[in-house]
Formats: structure tokens, C-alpha cells, sequence
């Protein structure tokens, strides 16, 4: 894990576990600060010697009056360091600490929920209505009912629910300002971080870009070799561009695998636009090894796990004439390690990711994952910064295990043939028609089952095909796209006419949460 080490001070954010961490340092950065996650168990010293402008307390799955759930007794003490910003659990953390009261609500509070805010407090005024009303993202069970001595309420939710307080050194909020959906969010944080903590801008890209560049030279010894592995997309092909930058050509050797998952005429393609990058690239065919392996797998985590480790005995392979390699890198993401592994501060796994909880306990070489902590968005302004075109940098996300996952059962060379065919379709669709740089993933997904149609006046017995588009900022919450029924009927059209296997197609309109961007 790469800490951002500087000389730059910044803001600390105290993980207790919330799926959304991350995303508040994501938002710090956006806005120009520095940040920096830690778990809720560090140490009041080592917070101390950061000289962070302001600390901010997560959120997190548990009840703060639960004997498990995570606590701190030191919240005077950070508050006399920095200014403290609680969200959600953080806040009924403040709460119960201080001498407040928490208490679990007679309803959950999840999703979009309007707050009223007292039009005292200086955060109101951004707003340019009377009401001082505002859609916040909300996702909790438990409430405030009674603020703690020397706090003062500053906003109430939909259902009359303490939804903000304020104190000489802290505010909270209980709803999430970090997530996108939640408006004015980022002038709030903004607003804590500029008017109660007076921290001035001095993060961007070129600091990121440095900071990168040195844990690299660090971590790599002056002889080593670096073994990149290369899935087409855009975060491995960053990091592939970044190490050969700082470590030069000739000790990053770069390996494409063609694992037979890949989109249709995906491997010619994308070796061809590494080659111009000026990589030291290889390209491998093992497409046999992987389907070999998948053959009668359905569990999506044994898919996983099975990719993973059959992508480690082919990069083994591939070292055997290589000097001195020393670290395998891959482009892993932080929504990637989110949704993969507890975090500092303990959230729940949701779902394993075959470079991150896929490779086996013993591997040869060691992991070199330089953008672990970052976001997509991130990633591509690192891209730029880089001189990486712009075409490869806004591709779609592709994730690590390819096509298997969005083959929901067994994966074969027939349901690869019909994905393969049926998503260059939809891909093409979006383009020709000016919407895919509109939409931040879109893809195909083949599902187990077969429905009864007709077709050239004969009656079919074929699969059925779901499309799934979403909008995003990050990868972290996502909303699906609103295609107009036309665009639907023609994409639908085509499909069938032109995928012989497939004779039914539906669309995905769920959210990221509750659903995950994947089907699996």
C-alpha cells in the first residue's frame, strides 16, 4: 500500500469500515487537499505527527452502542490537534462519545432523502432557495436523538431526524456528502476544509504523479526487473507506461495475455497500440490454459480464483528468460481492493477480484501495484500527465477475469462466440450513435437461461442477452443509463438478427448500490 508521504500536510481520514472510505479521500484530492486514509485503531502519536488541517471519522457498518463496534476515547484529544468532521457512523460516534444519545431508528434511512438546514449555519448559504433544502445520499439505521453538550442541531432529515450538528471544533453530518448523488456535497467538504480547518490547495496531479514515480524507485532495487502484466485496459496500460518511464524499457517487460476472454479482435488491436506506446511488449496465447481450467466452473468465485492463479503460472512461465525479475505489476484499483478484502477499518467483503483476493497464498514474485489507492478518474489524469492518448485513456473498464464473468454459468467456447459477437455489436451501437463517451461502462452479459421465440418463421429454444450501461465518477455508486426507447428497440434489433443463439434481449435498470456494476 502506497501512503502518499509528503511534506505536503493534508487531512487524515479515520476508517471505520464504511464501503465508502476511500471516496472521501477521492473528494479531498479532487478539491486540492492532500489526504490520507488510516484505520480507526491508529495511534494519537502517529496521527500527530502527520500535523493534519483536519481528521475526519468515517462511516462503518456497526451500532456505536454494540460491544464490538469500533471506538475511540481520544475524540477531545483529536479535536484539540484538528478539527474533526464526522459522517454517519462517525457522527453518531461524536455523539455517543461526547454525551450524546444514539439509538436505532424505527425505519432505515438508505438512499435519497431531503435535508433542511438551519439557515444560520454558513454551509446554507451556498444555496440560492429559501428553503435551504438539499438531496443528501443516506444509507443508515441508527440516529442521533440527542446531540452532545456545547452541539447545536443543524439539520433535520425528511423524517424529522437529526441530520447535521455543529460544535466549536467538529461538524457532522449523517448522510454521506462523499457520494456524487449527494448534492452540494463536495462544497460541504470543501467548506469544512477551507472555513473550519483554513487548510490551503496544494494537491493535484503533478504532486500524485510524483509521489508515484518515488515510491516506485523506492520499492524497485537498482538491478531488479519488473514483470507488467497487461489486461488491454486503461489502468494496466498507465502503469505499464509509468514504470517504463521511471525504470526504463529495458527492465519492464510487459506481458499481454490472450486468456480467450477478452472482447472480439481485442488481443491484435490493443498489442498493436502498446507497440506504439513504445512498450517492451510480449504477447502470449493462452487460450487453451484458461478454458481448460474454467471448463465446468459456474461459481463466479471459483471463476476468479481459477484465473488468478492460472495467470500467475503463465507470467511464472514467462520470467524464465528474464534476469533478475523480481515483482509482477498490475493495474488494481481501490474500488477493486474495496470490494476484494476487509479494509483498514473492517468492511465487508462483497466480492474477490482475480488480481487482488484471486492470486494464491505462495507466488514467486512480489506485487508491485502502484495506483492500489486510486480511482479510475485519477488514473486517467495520471494517463494524461503521461502523454497517453486520449482514446485509450476514456476506454470503458474492463474488468481482470474478462468475458467469464459476464457469462453467467459455464464458460465455453459457444457462450464466448455469442458475448463476443453480441457485445461488438452494442459497442459499435454506442459509438456510431456518440454515446459511449456518455456512459461509463456498457457491456453484455449472457444469461443460463433459454426462452421460447421465433424467428424465420420457426420457433426458437435460445438464450437470453442482458445490457447493462451505467454513469459514474469513480466506480464507487453507479446509475444506469437512460437510453430512449429507439435507441433500446435498434441495439435489441440488431443483437438478434445478427447473433444466431440469442432470440431474447433485456436491460439492466438497478443502481450501484444495490447492485454491483457485474453481474458477478
Amino acid at each position: 500500500m502506497i501512503n502518499f508521504k509528503s511534506n505536503v500536510r493534508g487531512f487524515v481520514i479515520l476508517d471505520f469500515g464504511s464501503q465508502f472510505t476511500q471516496l472521501i479521500t477521492r473528494r479531498f484530492r479532487e478539491l486540492g487537499f492532500y489526504s490520507e486514509i488510516l484505520s480507526y485503531k491508529t495511534s494519537f502519536e502517529e496521527i500527530q505527527k502527520r500535523k493534519p488541517y483536519g481528521i475526519v471519522l468515517s462511516g462503518g457498518p456497526n451500532s456505536v452502542y454494540e460491544s464490538q463496534a469500533p471506538q475511540r476515547n481520544d475524540l477531545i484529544e483529536l479535536m484539540s490537534l484538528a478539527p474533526l468532521l464526522g459522517v454517519c457512523y462517525g457522527m453518531q460516534l461524536l455523539s455517543y462519545s461526547l454525551g450524546g444519545e444514539v439509538e436505532k431508528a424505527s425505519h432505515r434511512e438508505y438512499g435519497l432523502m431531503s435535508v433542511q438546514w438551519n439557515k444560520d449555519f454558513s454551509f446554507a448559504k451556498l444555496f440560492q432557495n429559501s428553503s435551504f433544502a438539499q438531496k443528501c445520499w443516506m444509507s443508515h439505521g441508527d440516529i442521533v436523538k440527542k446531540v452532545p453538550p456545547h452541539f447545536e442541531v443543524i439539520g433535520l432529515s425528511e423524517s424529522g431526524h437529526i441530520a447535521a450538528m455543529k460544535g466549536q471544533r467538529a461538524w457532522a453530518v449523517q448522510f454521506h456528502p462523499e457520494v456524487s448523488h449527494t448534492e452540494h456535497g463536495l462544497d460541504l467538504l470543501n467548506a469544512f476544509a477551507t472555513e473550519l480547518c483554513k487548510a490551503p490547495k496544494e494537491w493535484d496531479t503533478p504532486h500524485m504523479l510524483n509521489h508515484l514515480k518515488e515510491h516506485i524507485k523506492n520499492t524497485v532495487g537498482n538491478d531488479d526487473h519488473v514483470l507488467c502484466g497487461l489486461s488491454g485496459g486503461v489502468d494496466s496500460t498507465v502503469v505499464a507506461t509509468l514504470l517504463t518511464q521511471v525504470l526504463g524499457k529495458d527492465r519492464v517487460h510487459c506481458v499481454f495475455v490472450d486468456n480467450g476472454l477478452l472482447r472480439k479482435d481485442e488481443f491484435t488491436t490493443v498489442l498493436g497500440n502498446y507497440k506504439i506506446l513504445g512498450l517492451n511488449v510480449k504477447g502470449v496465447d493462452a487460450r487453451k490454459e484458461f478454458l481448460t481450467e474454467l471448463k465446468g466452473i459456474t461459481d463466479p468465485e471459483k471463476k476468479r480464483k481459477t484465473i488468478g492463479r492460472v495467470f500467475i503460472e503463465i507470467f511464472d512461465k514467462a520470467t524464465q528468460d528474464l534476469p533478475k525479475v523480481e515483482f509482477l505489476a498490475q493495474g488494481t484499483l481501490y474500488p477493486d481492493v474495496i470490494e476484494s478484502v476487509s479494509s483498514i477499518g473492517g468492511s465487508v467483503t462483497i466480492k474477490s477480484h482475480h488480481n487482488v483476493g484471486g492470486l494464491p497464498d505462495k507466488m514467486k514474485l512480489k506485487l508491485l501495484e502502484p495506483v492500489r489507492e486510486l480511482f479510475k478518474d485519477e488514473v486517467r489524469w495520471l494517463g494524461k500527465e503521461l502523454g497517453i492518448s486520449l482514446d485509450l485513456l476514456w476506454r470503458h473498464p474492463f474488468p481482470g477475469p474478462g468475458l467469464s464473468i459476464r457469462i453467467i454459468g459455464e464458460v465455453n467456447e459457444y457462450n464466448l462466440t455469442l458475448l463476443k459477437e453480441a457485445d461488438a455489436i452494442y459497442i459499435d451501437y454506442l459509438r456510431e450513435k456518440n454515446l459511449y463517451n456518455k456512459i461509463w461502462q456498457a457491456f453484455c452479459v449472457l444469461l443460463p437461461i433459454h426462452t421460447v421465440g421465433v424467428q424465420g418463421d420457426s420457433r426458437t429454444y435460445d438464450k437470453v442477452l442482458a445490457l447493462r450501461a451505467v454513469t459514474s465518477s469513480d466506480g464507487m455508486t453507479a446509475d444506469w443509463y437512460p437510453f430512449t426507447f429507439e435507441d433500446l428497440r435498434e441495439i435489441s434489433n440488431r443483437i438478434t438478427n445478427r447473433v444466431k443463439g440469442i432470440n431474447r434481449v433485456v436491460y439492466d435498470v438497478t443502481s450501484k448500490p444495490p447492485a454491483t456494476i457485474e453481474w458477478e
